[in-house]
């Protein structure tokens, strides 16, 4: 047996939600978790503390399927088969989006992306690749890809990186391994641990309310 790849188009989906009555202050761009649709994501960053003030941008993973029990569209971002052609595709994946919501919203400066639990890996790749200055990465319940070296990391100016306490996944050693390697990329990290399990929680939207602030007082 031979086996080969080769490059497909494909569309994606992502969507966006303005802030009412006023230019928005910068660009929040989420990435869901496994057996999500972007709806979930944009629910969460609904919920933050100020969101409304910012364009909110929820990207779908392309690789969609049906979730068994609600019978509903889901997707995630990758598999471990052709990984490597994955993350690429996935980077210039959101890297269009990004250039497609800047020409159609051009006067939102700053730029920071929200992941949860399989997403965080998606958010801070598309992060550590951006051309555009990345403002800061909200991660919650992911932990930060290995591959990604620390000059790359470097270029994410700030992030919130979130862990519940009861989360089987991602554990303190992983939780406590990323703040470590973020430090030493020379990001500023704000390091979250609540009292919660696998999920994005209220403590999670104060936090974050706060860290947006943050970015637009830098």
């Amino acid at each position: 047996m031979i086996e080969r790849t080769i490059a497909a188009t494909i569309h994606g989906r992502y969507l966006v939600e303005t802030p009412t009555g006023s230019a928005p202050v910068g660009t929040l761009v989420g990435c869901h978790g496994y057996a999500e649709p972007a709806e979930a994501q944009l629910e969460r960053m609904r919920a933050i503390a100020g969101a409304e003030r910012w364009l909110l941008v929820a990207v779908q993973g392309l690789h969609r399927f049906y979730h068994r029990r609600a019978n509903e569209v889901v997707a995630s971002w990758m598999t471990r088969q052709d990984r490597e052609l994955a993350i690429a595709d996935t980077i210039a994946y959101v890297a269009g989006v990004v250039d497609a919501v800047s020409s159609e919203w051009p006067a939102s400066p700053a730029l920071v992306f929200a992941g949860f639990s399989q997403g965080v890996a998606t958010a801070f790749r598309a992060a550590a690749a951006s051309p555009r200055r990345v403002d800061g990465v909200i991660a919650v319940g992911g932990d930060v890809p290995t591959e990604i070296g620390a000059a790359a990391l470097g270029r994410v100016a700030r992030a919130l990186v979130c862990r519940g306490s009861r989360d089987e996944w991602y554990t303190t050693a992983k939780f406590d391994a990323d703040i470590g390697r973020l430090r030493v990329a020379g990001a500023g990290v704000t390091p979250l641990a609540f009292d919660g399990g696998h999920e994005w929680s209220d403590a999670v939207n104060q936090a974050a309310g706060v860290f947006l602030h943050a970015v637009l007082a830098r």
